[in-house]
């Protein structure tokens, strides 16, 4: 078994694979300062809690666009399973190509999605990634990333709403029942999710208008907000929250070897 860290700007996520299948996973608070003891023993504390025991855990691989955490769970990573995680980023020897005028800038979750969408599906893909930010990761069949678009994500407009708002509450983002909306936090729902599926559905419209290789892609949406988002767009084909992970776990595979 490994493990696979998947580090967002607000969310850890932990995935535990058994060969290529996601056994478990969690989620912990990014925001939360930790050192590399303290995350070592909630590392210990939600493997020896499931049903897979740490001791069964050969090894782990970080994915993280959150520099100031990774040395502390790289640390935490050695200390629970005995050795250094794999490093999933610009630097990793992947097979895939990176595109783009500057490469290293390339976020780490951006390039483990585009080695879960071209390993898993093998043709081209936009994957939106519904995280803090919203990602529009632009993949060939063959590996090779694009480029793409990177707009705010969907809970950081609502959170600016509700701050430069004094009258208007905090809200959960769900769909509202109606689009005429007759209640102040049904009016926000109302606003932020279909304000948010027009402009992924827009956004994604002009990718394939723009799209270079002739073929049509598949639209991927991952993250936090995927399954919220989904049910109301006409452009995303497939929900896989946990898309990111799976790039992570095939990393390990191919580097480890």
């Amino acid at each position: 078994m490994i493990a696979a860290f998947d580090v967002g700007n607000s969310e850890i996520t932990i995935g535990l694979f058994d060969d290529s299948t996601l056994a478990s996973h969690w989620r912990l608070t990014t925001a939360a300062p930790r050192t590399a003891d303290e995350f070592a023993l909630l590392i210990r504390s939600i493997l020896g809690g499931s049903s897979a025991n740490a001791g069964r855990v050969q090894g782990s691989a970080i994915c993280s666009v959150v520099p100031a955490v990774t040395p502390m769970l790289a640390a935490a990573c050695e200390l629970s399973f005995g050795q250094q995680p794999i490093m999933i980023d610009g630097r990793a020897r992947l097979p895939i190509k990176l595109d783009v005028e500057e490469p290293m800038t390339v976020g780490a979750d951006r390039i483990a999605n585009t080695l879960a969408a071209s390993t898993i599906h093998k043709r081209d893909a936009i994957v939106v990634d519904m995280g803090t930010a919203t990602t529009y990761d632009c993949i060939t069949a063959d590996g090779t990333f694009l480029g793409g678009v990177i707009q705010p994500g969907i809970m950081i407009s609502a959170d600016t709403l509700f701050r430069r708002t004094a009258q208007l509450p905090a809200t959960d983002i769900v769909p509202p029942k109606k689009i005429i909306a007759r209640r102040t936090d049904e009016c926000i729902r109302a606003g932020v999710l279909y304000g948010a599926v027009d402009s992924i559905d827009g956004i994604v419209r002009r990718l394939k208008k723009d799209w270079p290789t002739g073929r049509l892609p598949l639209v991927i949406a991952t993250g936090g907000m995927a399954e919220t988002i989904h049910p109301h767009t006409t452009e995303l084909e497939l929900v896989d929250p946990f898309l990111t992970l799976k790039g992570i776990q095939i990393g390990y595979s191919l580097l480890s070897d």
